[in-house]
This record gives C-alpha cells, structure tokens and sequence, in this order.
C-alpha cells in the first residue's frame, strides 16, 4: 500500500462541474483531492480487503439475528420498545437492503480492523463509483497512469443491478428518494442513486424529507399528493425514531431502503456484541460498552457515541487523557469504548478505507485522509489503483 504523488487534470474541476460534481470543495477547502493516488497489489484487495469485507458483513448480520429476539440488546442499541417489533418483523420478512460502507483500518501489512458500520445512511457513492473511476480513465488516457492499473470499483455495476432487482420486486413502482434541505454532498448523493436507479428501469421521484406528507389513514405522500409506497432515504433510522412522523412508519405500506432493520446493523453497539461473538478475531478490535467491567481493561481507546456520524463527538483517551476529540451533537445516547488502533499514517496524513457492499457482496473501496486521527466529514477523499 503505497501512496503516490501524481499531477492533478489541468482541466478536473470544469470537467467535475460538467459531471454534476458539486461538492469537490467545501468550505473553501479540497474535498477531492488528485495530488496523490493510493495504490495496492491485487493480493492486498483480494486477500486483506475483500474477503474479510465479506466475512465481516456476515458477522454483523449474525449480530442483527440475535439482537432483534432479545429485548434486552433492543434496549442496549438504544431502539425505542415502540419499534422493538417493527424491527424485528422487518428482519424476520428479510426487507431487501441496498448498500453499506464498512470502516477500516489498513496499512497494508497487518489484517484490516474494523472500527464502525455505516449501515443506513453513507455518503461518498457518487466519488466513488464513478468519480474515482472517470479518474483513473482519464489519468490513463493521458499517460500519467500505468495503463495496466486497476481499481477495486464495481459499485455503480452492483448498484445499477440490484436497482434491476428491487424493480422486478416492486413492479410499476416509482421509488421516491429524499435527503435533507442545505446539504449539497446528500444532494448529489441521492441524484447519483436516482441515475443508477433509471439506469435499471425504474422510475423515481424526488422529494425532500420534510416535504413527505401524511394522509388521514396513516400513509405517507410526496407534494403532489402521490403515495410514497417505495422510498429512499438519506436520513438515519435514529432520527426518525425519535421523530412524530416516525410512529407511522411500520402501518405505512411504505418499503424502505434502507430498511428498518438496518437501524440495529448501523449501530455503534454492534461493536461490543461483535467482539463478544467472535473474541479474538484478527479484524476485530476489542469493544465494551462503557459500563461494562471489562472496559476498565482499555488503557488506549476510542469512546464512541452510539448513534454517532462523520466522527462526531467521538475522543481519543490515554491513561485516563483525552487526547484528540471531535465536537457534536451526540452521547446522550450512551457510548460504546473500542480499542485504539492507529490509523496509517502517510506524512501527516492519517488514512482510512471505506469497504462498500451492494446485496451482500464486496464492491470497491473509498479512501479518505486527514490530518488529525479522527476521519470527519470534511476529511479529503483520494482515488486509488491496483497495479502489482
């Protein structure tokens, strides 16, 4: 795993406005950023990447199975008892799932670790099914890229044909897609969704979260009155939990992506019920939640919110010492402790893989960097090849 300096496209940022890319900077600062590459042999994706990807997607629904039929672990993930049967109806009716984003740990020699499931609600697909990819094109095109080099990236493949799936599942069904007003990044998010969605036949419709609507018996509709009977949401399953609208969802009709069990598997409690599972698994790293006895034995240690995003209210405690730490709007939740594991370390860029799944199977990856220890959501994203 190396990474590797590399001249930037003259002409990249015309060419990300014509593509609809509108959130390669932020804030004034470089979201994507092309001075560099990272790059892998084909053994390090397949072996230390990929397959364990696999294996560890498995673990997790394991750990759904459990939670949905004990009261208990419900109440551990911190999911309201009014849902506690919604959610495990939804599981045991297998609702059909789109996507997830393990987090990993990897400097390309020991195994990856995983340090959280983005289960519900991850951004950076469009960067990384098709940016990264017209990246490399391009790059090669030009000469400043091997020409034999690969890249880990069949997402936009998966997703178009999952898309394919759900459709024949859902005939003459128009999904509707929504995210939240003001966030640009969500926005070309869910269009990226919506273009991989045509592309298989169906038919969508956007409308924003607060714009859904609901109808005297108990249905959700868009603005033009139209009923929501399939819907994509970019808004996270806790939220809506904790929201009015929210105690309509399990008598809607309405089917969700994802679905309303994806809210135990993006959770930050399944970390300890993973750990507790398969003790000593090489790309596991220890967790408890906080007021478990067995915590005390973490010297080094992450401490996570259980609902927490984009490294939100997260720290870095030593002995006792916070040493790094993210502001947010989370904890009241509770927090789980997980056993710190450096991120690689590239000069002063720390750096963390995104391992995507589509139906179940291992899709590609996504790099992000920063310069402090915590990934964020103003962290950089890089591209990356495979070249041995």
């Amino acid at each position: 795993m190396l990474r590797q300096p590399c001249a930037e496209r003259p002409d990249w940022k015309t060419t990300a406005e014509t593509f609809g890319f509108h959130f390669h900077t932020l804030y004034g600062e470089p979201y994507w950023d092309e001075s560099a590459y990272y790059q892998f042999t084909l053994k390090q994706i397949e072996q230390d990447l990929e397959d364990p990807t696999a294996e560890l997607h498995q673990m997790c629904l394991e750990v759904v199975d459990r939670v949905v039929r004990d009261e208990q672990l419900l109440h551990r993930f911190c999911i309201p008892a009014e849902y506690h049967d919604a959610v495990a109806q939804d599981w045991f009716a297998r609702s059909p799932s789109l996507y997830s984003r393990l987090d990993l740990a990897y400097d390309g020699r020991g195994p990856a670790r995983l340090l959280e499931n983005n289960a519900d609600t991850p951004t950076s697909l469009y960067e990384t099914g098709f940016w990264q990819w017209l990246w490399l094109e391009q790059q090669v095109d030009r000469g400043l890229i091997n020409h034999r080099a690969d890249q880990f990236n069949a997402l936009q493949e998966l997703l178009i044909a999952r898309f394919a799936t759900l459709g024949a599942r859902y005939p003459g069904t128009d999904l509707h897609v929504s995210c939240c007003r003001d966030t640009v990044e969500d926005r070309g998010t869910v269009q990226y969704l919506q273009d991989c969605a045509e592309q298989a036949g169906v038919a969508t419709r956007f409308v924003y979260v607060d714009e859904i609507g609901l109808t005297d018996s108990g249905g959700f509709v868009d603005l033009d009155n139209r009923p929501v009977q399939w819907l994509f949401k970019l808004y996270p399953w806790e939220f809506m939990q904790r929201e009015e609208y929210g105690r309509y969802v399990a008598a809607s009709g309405t089917r969700f992506l994802e679905p309303l069990w994806k809210s135990v598997l993006s959770n930050k409690a399944l970390l300890p019920l993973l750990w507790q599972l398969y003790p000593g698994h090489p790309n596991l790293l220890p967790a408890y939640f906080e007021d478990d006895p067995k915590a005390g034995e973490l010297s080094h240690y992450v401490r996570k919110p259980i609902f927490s995003r984009e490294g939100a209210n997260i720290q870095i405690i030593r002995n006792g010492q916070v040493t790094e730490q993210a502001e947010g709007p989370y904890g009241a939740e509770g927090y789980i402790l997980q056993q710190y594991h450096p991120l690689p370390r590239f000069g002063n860029n720390h750096t963390l893989i995104g391992s995507w799944l589509v139906d179940d199977q291992p899709a590609g990856i996504s790099i992000r960097e920063d310069r402090n220890r915590i990934t964020q959501d103003l962290s950089r994203f890089l591209p990356h090849i495979i070249l041995d």
